[in-house]
């Protein structure tokens, strides 16, 4: 991966800090890891959760992409999916996984990895791994484009 500059970095390592977690995607194991404390990971079910009630998203296709690297997507479609680009459903369907997800963030602890695939959609192609840190866990620190 390509290093930023000095204030490019700056920017996203307060960019990430802002979101509450980092993710990455895993095409080999056909995972997506997002990590960030409990409180953190809680900002993904936010997205979740104005994505769905947003009017403006109902439309097949309506898309939009998160976090600083804006490679992870919320995507409206008719059928709920995960895969390489992201979170596929109609409002209903996201608003169930916001709901699953907040449920068992509720009694997150650091070290604990909540495994999401088949209990969003049986046809799921990648899993969702909620990786839960400590509090005050830096998503900047994950970024291998802000190392050194």
């Amino acid at each position: 991966m390509e290093k930023l500059s000095a204030l490019a970095a700056q920017d996203t390592r307060q960019d990430w800090r802002e979101f509450g977690y980092y993710y990455a995607i895993d095409d080999a194991a056909k995972e997506w890891h997002l990590h960030g404390s409990a409180s953190g990971l809680l900002n993904f079910v936010h997205s979740l959760e104005a994505y769905a009630a947003n009017p403006a998203n109902a439309g097949i296709s309506e898309h939009k992409h998160l976090g600083p690297h804006m490679y992870l997507v919320l995507t409206t479609w008719p059928t709920a999916k995960l895969d390489g680009h992201g979170v596929f459903g109609q409002a209903g369907d996201l608003l169930r996984l916001a709901s699953f997800v907040r449920k068992h963030l509720a009694g997150a602890f650091a070290g604990r990895v909540l495994r999401i695939r088949q209990e969003y959609t049986p046809s799921a192609e990648y899993t969702l791994c909620l990786h839960v840190h400590q509090d005050g866990f830096d998503p900047a620190s994950l970024d291998p484009q802000l190392a050194g």
